[in-house]
């Protein structure tokens, strides 16, 4: 597991959610296929509305034949690090879902939100094991869901980097001061009793 002990927390939170960070640096180690499903076993394991389970994994090992063609769907800038990586997961959800005693497909309105919480299970997960995993937001959703030829009821909604953190010396220069875990908000400044502040 990554470690920051710089990242100060309650003693009662368990260090797997403080140690997990995104870095950008990762060491030439490969993945294979059964130890990243094991991964996305555990975000299989994830709540959802109506146990409707929206998520989908799409992922790649680099070296194979796909690799390519999910790196490209990633914006340049993360081109640039994430094609070190000894995987690519992309993250889908399903926007739709047949509640109990129904028949036809509603709107899934909490389809992100579920599916995000599989995809911080399977970061949680590879983090336990040793791995480092950086979640993205510059990808090419269109390019990505057109190559995975997904249905219309199908959103791409962010992609995972895993593999082995690397040294930050082999990104480039001005990627090597930011690789280090950031901090976050106070927590009185996004939890509140009884509603938002005056």
């Amino acid at each position: 597991m990554t470690n920051a002990p710089e990242r100060a927390t309650a003693p009662s939170v368990n260090r797997l959610f403080v140690d997990r960070w995104s870095p950008r640096a990762f060491a030439p180690d490969t993945l294979d296929a059964q130890t990243l499903l094991g991964f996305l076993e555990a975000g299989r394991w994830a709540p959802s509305a109506y146990n409707s389970q929206p998520w989908r994994f799409f992922y790649a090992l680099r070296g194979t034949p796909a690799w390519s063609s999910f790196l490209s769907w990633l914006i340049p800038f993360n081109q640039s690090w994430a094609g070190n990586a000894a995987a690519l997961v992309f993250v889908a959800s399903r926007n739709t879902m047949v509640p109990p005693e129904a028949t036809d497909p509603v709107d899934a309105p909490t389809h992100a939100y579920d599916t995000g919480a599989a995809a911080v299970q399977v970061m949680l997960q590879a983090t336990h094991e040793g791995w480092a995993a950086h979640a993205m937001s510059g990808i090419d959703a269109a390019a990505a869901h057109a190559g995975l030829k997904l249905g219309a009821d199908v959103t791409v909604l962010t992609a995972i980097a895993i593999g082995k953190q690397g040294d930050k010396g082999t990104l480039p220069e001005y990627l090597q001061g930011r690789e280090a875990p950031s901090d976050r908000l106070p927590l009185e400044q996004v939890a509140f009793e009884g509603g938002a502040p005056a």
